[in-house]
């Protein structure tokens, strides 16, 4: 990775992708530092310290925007969300469907209509937190000195985080435009990674007080357990079962075609992070909508809820795994049709060893799918569930949530993503070359 990295700067064209990339990325960072107009800061870092719901999520995601009260504190999760719904409702409505498969056309208007979702998901979210920090906007007014009525003020920090929202994606679009591979992926890496620096230095700070001992011992029983979960990772991102296929040969005219041998990929791990966002966002659902309507202080329900369903819990641990099961078949289904697989082989004069060409064909990739999609859940599950366990009875909770299942997911994803970028338009600038 490193060598592609060094060998991409070398190349004048991918340098400047990659420096342009860097400073909208230090442009987002700005923004997840300056305030919200009217706002105590202080406040917003007290009140998302003190919650385990949705609000520690969405700032730990953001890179910590939201405990910064910054302006892009809502980040890319809106457009991130829609992007979910929207490709689920093209599976459901049949109108979405045909769209999907229109070409750049019907890509144009999907994207049109994600926009638009994402943007009705920033106003939700906003109001969400503006009714979360019910009784910090009233502290703030009082400590800003401004007379203006609290409505006012929470219609003002909604604005603002909604337009933080939608220039968060106008930044990720632009990134993956004229930078070097997808811009709201960079975003959340950026997120997460800044988010993760913050909770280290804290615990690297506990190594010049008297127990420094004990923390060396914890920063470095913590550092073994990120690299073998790292390492378990990336071996199973690169895990695939191949399929062999053969193509036989067809004469047409003067030419022959055909007559060679190749495989269809089919890696364990096809679904990505995809699972764990669903069941996680799932579970974290209701407290958002609660969280809105109710006094989380006072009401019972969300009390218990928090207590019996809330992150960390026993239950919540087995209905995530339960989830992510669930979502890792569906998400298979929405990505790798078999029927169509092997009518495409079919219609290529292709084959499978010992498997005739049409239905059985379909019915034995849909075997080995279901398979290996099952070994893909298990290592979904024992992601999101065993990290979190194993930092804790090492005393690193205050890494947990920096080093989430997602965070841990995403980070991996995201830079194998990068380097196979950076790989692919070395390769090109080369080919380039070689024919000139």
């Amino acid at each position: 990775m490193f060598k592609n990295f060094i060998n991409a700067f070398k190349v004048k064209e991918i340098r400047n992708k990659l420096i342009l990339t860097f400073v909208l990325v230090i442009i987002y960072r700005l923004g997840c530092w300056i305030p919200v107009p009217g706002v105590s800061a202080a406040a917003f870092k007290d009140q998302v310290a003190g919650d385990d719901g949705f609000l520690s999520l969405l700032s730990s995601v953001s890179g910590g925007a939201l405990a910064n009260g910054a302006i892009l504190a809502l980040g890319i999760s809106p457009y991130i969300s829609a992007s979910i719904i929207i490709q689920l409702l093209t599976i459901a409505i049949p109108s979405l469907e045909r769209l999907s498969k229109m070409g750049d056309e019907g890509k144009k208007r999907i994207a049109l209509y994600t926009k638009i979702a994402a943007l009705v998901l920033a106003v939700a979210q906003a109001v969400a937190v503006v009714v979360s920090f019910d009784g910090v906007l009233k502290e703030s007014l009082l400590g800003s000195g401004f007379a203006l009525p609290k409505w006012v003020v929470g219609t003002i920090v909604t604005l603002v985080l909604v337009a933080g929202s939608m220039f968060t994606y106008w930044i990720g679009e632009k990134i993956t435009e004229i930078g070097v591979t997808n811009g709201q992926s960079i975003l959340i890496f950026v997120g997460i990674l800044s988010t993760a620096a913050t909770s280290l230095l804290a615990s690297v700070q506990g190594l010049f007080s008297d127990a420094w001992k004990d923390s060396l011992i914890e920063l470095l029983l913590f550092f073994g357990a990120l690299v073998l979960i790292f390492g378990f990772i990336v071996w199973i991102d690169g895990s695939e079962r191949r399929i062999p296929v053969n193509y036989a040969k067809q004469i047409k005219g003067r030419k022959m075609y055909g007559g060679q041998s190749t495989y269809i990929p089919i890696r364990v791990n096809s679904t990505g992070v995809m699972p764990i966002i669903f069941a996680m966002s799932l579970l974290s659902f209701p407290q958002l909508i609660l969280s809105i309507f109710v006094n989380t202080a006072e009401n019972k329900f969300y009390q218990w809820y928090s207590e019996w369903l809330g992150t960390g819990s026993w239950l919540y641990i087995i209905l995530v795994g339960l989830l992510i099961t669930f979502f890792a078949y569906f998400w298979t289904q929405v990505t790798f049709n078999p029927e169509d697989v092997s009518k495409n082989i079919q219609q290529n004069g292709g084959f499978i060893q010992g498997i005739r060409p049409g239905k059985q064909t379909a019915d034995y990739l849909k075997k080995i799918s279901n398979r290996i999609t099952l070994f893909g859940a298990m290592f979904l599950s024992i992601i999101a569930i065993i990290p979190s366990l194993l930092f804790k009875s090492i005393s690193a909770g205050s890494l947990v949530g920096a080093f989430s299942a997602t965070g841990l997911l995403i980070v991996v994803s995201v830079a194998i993503e990068f380097d196979k970028s950076l790989e692919a338009q070395l390769l090109v600038k080369n080919y380039k070359g070689f024919l000139k």
